[in-house]
């Protein structure tokens, strides 16, 4: 009986990513192009794009037929800018534009299911009803995102931080960072808890670091104390150490009146990023 062969690496396929007509889109969009390269890749652009509701009164002097006339005209020519900046940053890879008169995302949401990984930029420069709230599409999309920081390059991936708490939400995004891990020159296992948790939370990066070599991955576990409101800090700067350009981390949170409230360190992570974060809930 002939011995089974070695799975393949994972991989990642699709990536999805929202285009928009502003510059923090281009950005985002150069960046998701040269992953894409890099992977492999095809990548789908959506445009996606909805009319505000129009807060008035009768002595507003506003007329709302017009102004939804004129905001719906702007949709569909920010969706034709949209798309032509696709077609043009995007025409070294394997492409498909999709569209969609709704809010990015929950757009996003929704055409997840045709991709392994969404990117989005952490602080989109225009409201929600025309560019991605990261955290709305972290809760709902079912997908791992790829979060940009500000101004950042292409992603490197070369030497990467997984940040472990024993949580669902880490083993999740774990799995889900494998295609990078395995591509990664150097990963770092990084928990981070008080001094009488030491020797537990030890144990658990070791075990983990120890799935992650089985996997063929370079890891190593190491273990830091600091109280909850220093784990960022000890998180950026072990990156830092170790000249990491990516963060892998589980988000914990939940839905509150259609707002999502995260625990202290997602939120820190996803509002104050300084560099790329894989986060998955």
């Amino acid at each position: 009986m002939p011995a089974p062969s070695k799975a393949a690496p994972p991989a990642i396929s699709a990536i999805l990513v929202h285009v928009g007509p502003g510059e923090d889109s281009a950005a985002r969009l150069t960046a998701s192009v040269a992953l894409a390269d890099d992977l492999q890749a095809r990548l789908i652009g959506l445009g996606a794009e909805m009319v505000e509701p129009l807060l008035a009164t009768p002595y507003s002097g506003v007329n709302t037929a017009e102004w939804v006339a004129a905001m719906a005209q702007q949709v569909e020519a920010d969706l034709i800018a949209a798309r032509t900046s696709f077609d043009h940053l995007a025409a070294r890879v394997e492409r498909e534009w999709r569209e969609a008169r709704d809010m990015p995302a929950h757009a996003l949401a929704l055409v997840a299911r045709a991709c392994d990984l969404i990117v989005v930029s952490a602080h989109p420069s225009r409201n929600y009803f025309h560019a991605a709230d990261p955290a709305e599409v972290v809760m709902r999309s079912g997908r791992p995102v790829l979060v940009m920081p500000d101004q950042a390059k292409p992603l490197s991936g070369k030497r990467v931080l997984v940040a472990w708490k024993d949580t669902r939400e880490a083993r999740r995004a774990l799995a889900d960072a494998l295609p990078f891990l395995h591509r990664a020159e150097q990963v770092l296992v990084l928990g981070v808890c008080n001094r009488d948790q030491q020797g537990a939370v030890q144990a658990q990066v070791e075990d983990v670091a120890a799935y992650l070599v089985g996997r063929g991955v370079s890891a190593q576990a190491q273990v830091s104390v600091a109280p909850e409101a220093g784990v960022v800090g000890e998180l950026n700067s072990a990156a830092d150490a170790l000249g990491a350009d990516l963060i892998v981390a589980g988000a914990y949170g939940q839905s509150r009146l259609r707002e999502w409230a995260f625990g202290g360190v997602t939120r820190t992570l996803l509002d104050e990023p300084s560099r790329y974060l894989l986060i998955s809930h």
